[in-house]
């Protein structure tokens, strides 16, 4: 089945949970229309101006795609800072290169679709604030707590030890 979001249906809203410099507008009509892609997912989005679209980050298992519509913004990438206008399209590989942040320098919103593989899970890092984001969990983890494999398994006997003595 098809459903149409029409262009004179838009309804943005402010994204939840964002703090002043990462106030992102996300158009919500597609869930008025109760669409909820399984692989494919896609916001369109409105960025103000003086506003990050959200921290720098990459993501391990999906690959992204923002066209903007309307407005221009300053992307950062590993390679630097560039400006972006209305009628571009950006790829984002999976891994560090795929690395990205907008942040609007103008005095115009910047309106962009971002569509994202999404195949059950993903995680983002943020080489910035060295933190991890497990999708679609959303718990978040600073990444020096790294642990090795075995950590915490060395005594594993005693612990079989203590299951078997609880049916005697």
């Amino acid at each position: 089945m098809a459903t149409i979001l029409k262009s004179t249906q838009r309804d943005f809203k402010e994204s939840p949970n964002k703090i002043d410099n990462y106030r992102i507008y996300t158009d919500v009509s597609r869930i008025h229309k109760g669409i909820n892609p399984e692989n494919l997912n896609f916001d369109l989005r409105q960025l103000n101006p003086g506003q990050y679209s959200a921290p720098y980050h990459f993501h391990r298992y999906a690959e992204e795609l923002f066209f903007l519509i309307s407005g221009s913004a300053t992307l950062r990438t590993p390679n630097g800072l560039e400006i972006v206008n209305h009628g571009d399209l950006i790829f984002f590989e999976k891994g560090e290169a795929g690395a990205h942040q907008l942040y609007n320098h103008t005095n115009e919103p910047c309106i962009y679709l971002d569509i994202r593989t999404y195949i059950r899970y993903d995680i983002a890092e943020y080489p910035d604030s060295n933190k991890i984001l497990i999708a679609p969990t959303y718990e978040i983890f600073n990444n020096n707590s790294k642990a090795s494999y075995f950590d915490g398994e060395t005594k594993i006997k005693d612990k079989w030890k203590k299951i078997e003595n609880k049916g005697k």
